[in-house]
């Protein structure tokens, strides 16, 4: 059969997983802390007719070898940690990282998951804790008859309280936040749930405090918004929608070509 029927319908496959990337960074417009993703391709093996560099007679040789190309395929789904907007929300609970981290909080199972949303809250306990019910880690636990207004968290992390039944109007400090980074963050693994899970590729967590030793400050009553920019998905978007019609338009051809090729006899 005609290469190039395969040929087409490896680059429609291709690009159907480029515009189903395109579609979750779309989704995730306004998901706190999301990263977005880019699909990244590589062609496929070649047929070598001729080889580069064949004898062609005693003295010289081939200088331009001939191969045909089987089509494409996709090489992976890479994050694009850039860094998001930040959206001040006057709510206590919430940080954003300005600059490079994780914030760290424990699973249900015991393990350890990483994320950019700084989207807590404040559980009966009075530890803060994520919208699923994570745990924040270091834990960072409040005092009985605490203002949750009064909650404040300095770019370097301290976290401070009122609590006027002990100390009056004095600020009182309940725990530091630490934060985390990879030497390979692209290979970290999602989770669902704006959370990330190490991986052989993205090597061990790096601890540190905010702002200190390239570790980003922490934003308080502020939220970091999708890396996602709208434009350029759109614009994505149209490229992949013609490359996929220019593939299918291969096939087309192809299969025009067939049949011409099949009424030569009558």
């Amino acid at each position: 059969m005609v290469r190039s029927l395969w040929t087409g319908a490896s680059g429609m496959i291709g690009q159907q997983a480029n515009i189903d990337t395109i579609s979750n960074n779309l989704a995730n417009v306004n998901t706190h802390g999301y990263r977005r993703m880019r699909a990244d391709f590589e062609d496929l093996i070649y047929h070598t007719i001729r080889t580069a560099g064949t004898p062609a007679t005693e003295e010289t040789v081939v200088p331009v070898g001939t191969q045909m190309g089987h089509g494409v395929k996709l090489a992976d789904t890479q994050r694009i940690f850039s860094q998001g907007a930040l959206q001040t929300t006057e709510v206590p609970t919430d940080m954003a990282i300005a600059g490079e981290g994780f914030f760290r909080v424990q699973l249900q199972d015991g393990t350890y998951a990483y994320t950019r949303n700084g989207n807590f809250e404040v559980d009966r306990d009075g530890r803060m804790v994520t919208s699923q019910g994570y745990w924040l880690l270091p834990d960072i636990v409040f005092p009985e008859h605490f203002l949750p207004e009064s909650i404040n968290v300095t770019k370097d992390g301290r976290v401070e309280v009122k609590v006027p039944e002990i100390n009056g109007d004095e600020p009182i400090p309940v725990g530091q936040i630490e934060l985390y980074r990879f030497p390979n963050p692209v290979g970290l693994t999602a989770l669902g749930e704006n959370l990330f899970k190490i991986t052989n590729a993205s090597g061990d967590p790096i601890p540190g405090r905010p702002n200190e030793m390239g570790f980003g400050m922490i934003v308080h009553r502020t939220l970091e918004m999708s890396n996602v920019a709208i434009v350029r998905e759109m614009v994505d978007l149209i490229v992949a929608q013609r490359a996929y019609e220019f593939n299918s338009r291969t096939i087309q051809t192809t299969d025009n070509m067939l049949g011409t090729a099949t009424s030569l006899k009558r």
